[in-house]
């Protein structure tokens, strides 16, 4: 019996769990090119930072030179516009200009950071909601939670409305699976979901337009800078998007980096005795367990040649960004977990002009929380190793992740 391809392996469930044989493997292959018709998988480290950085990458899939029908028919195609993930420039910068304008420097400088000490207070409240247990699920608990409250206190959303999130996140995140095999019934359900969140969120922007407050909503709305203000269906698309980038990594962040360690007791009991290590931790964790796999959103807008291979104008190409982290040309003894590394430059937040938007508050927000469970949680253990993981081969992360412990400090 032949085996199956490589692509189909890496987006197949059973290998969720562990994928990196599967990354190494292709890296043997650099520019691997499957299937008639099929993406070009890029999974060497200076590859994907280069392509990153290249103008003939383009994000917006009608640059494809033959779409499918569930990128015509994707969870996007709601009537609202593109995201600005999904545009290329001019569009894009404008539109994130703006956004990154409510966001943070040179217009917010603080604004992340003065959100310290809540993001501590909503991490110490969900630890202490723990109560007599000792047991937990760490996702449902707290990895979940913990950053869907910060996104939705940071936009300006009633926090009796918060639980709400959750029936249309899971729909539309389920959607961004590029595994072929997605089936239209999820791909209207996620469709639906993203329409109801843009409704949602239709309201309170006509409620911030008439009394804006001090939240990023109110800036999207009432911003008019250099590059012009944002429609209002351009506000719409970008407070979605926001609301599920800005929390579901950070969900798979936070429960990868627990897993880790969990799996590596001598970072976390040093963690716990020096709340300082977090950084360095937190950034070893966005290479060796990146809560976004790979980048399947890119087409050629023009022939490039690369490793010796042409890849034509309007194929798709995959960045596989989690075997770029562990490649060995780049990182020495890559598939070992080492917070004390001197260089960690990785690719878990992308590069370039998409590099990850709220990356500084990813990084707060997984520090902080790591920190803390390594100082609260005595003696902590895992219940079931490896854990049921999410269906999703993009978003990788435990979709439950059960511990126990003796007690909470």
């Amino acid at each position: 019996m032949s085996q199956a391809p490589l692509l189909r392996q890496i987006t197949d469930y059973a290998n969720r769990a562990n994928p990196y044989p599967l990354y190494e493997e292709l890296r043997k292959t650099p520019v691997l090119h499957e299937e008639e018709g099929g993406p070009y998988l890029i999974s060497s480290y200076w590859d994907i930072e280069s392509l990153l950085h290249d103008p003939r990458i383009s994000s917006d899939f009608t640059n494809l030179a033959v779409a499918s029908e569930d990128e015509l028919s994707g969870p996007e195609a709601t009537g609202l516009p593109p995201s600005f993930i999904r545009l290329d420039p001019p569009e894009h910068d404008r539109l994130r200009r703006i956004a990154n304008s409510s966001f943070g420097p040179p217009h917010r400088p603080t604004r992340i950071d003065s959100m310290r000490g809540e993001l501590a207070q909503i991490v110490t409240d969900l630890i202490d909601a723990f109560g007599d247990a000792r047991k937990i699920d760490v996702v449902d608990q707290f990895a979940y939670p913990f950053p869907v409250t910060v996104i939705c206190r940071l936009l300006g959303v009633p926090r009796e409305d918060e639980p709400r999130f959750r029936s249309w996140v899971d729909p539309i995140v389920a959607g961004l699976d590029p595994d072929t095999r997605t089936s239209a019934e999820s791909m209207k359900t996620a469709q639906e979901a993203r329409l109801q969140l843009g409704m949602y969120l239709n309201g309170l922007v006509e409620q911030r337009a008439r009394e804006p407050r001090e939240d990023m909503l109110s800036d999207l709305v009432n911003t008019h800078g250099p590059d012009g203000a944002m429609t209002t269906m351009e506000v719409l698309s970008t407070a979605v998007l926001l609301l599920i980038a800005g929390h579901e990594t950070t969900v798979n962040l936070i429960t990868n980096g627990m897993l880790t360690l969990l799996r590596h007791p001598e970072y976390l009991r040093r963690l716990r005795d020096d709340p300082g290590l977090s950084v360095k931790i937190v950034e070893e964790l966005l290479r060796y367990e990146p809560p976004v796999q790979l980048v399947p959103q890119r087409t050629c807008i023009a022939d490039i040649e690369l490793r010796g291979v042409t890849i034509p104008k309007g194929s798709r190409i995959w960045l596989v960004l989690a075997a770029g982290n562990r490649d060995p040309e780049r990182f020495h003894e890559p598939d070992r977990f080492d917070p004390d590394r001197e260089d960690i430059q990785h690719l878990g937040f992308g590069s370039g002009i998409h590099s990850c938007f709220g990356a500084p508050l990813a990084r707060l927000e997984a520090q902080i929380a790591l920190a803390e469970l390594a100082r609260r949680l005595d003696n902590p253990r895992l219940v079931e190793d490896p854990p049921p993981y999410r269906p999703n081969a993009v978003l990788r992360g435990p979709r439950h992740l059960e511990i126990t412990f003796d007690a909470l400090r």
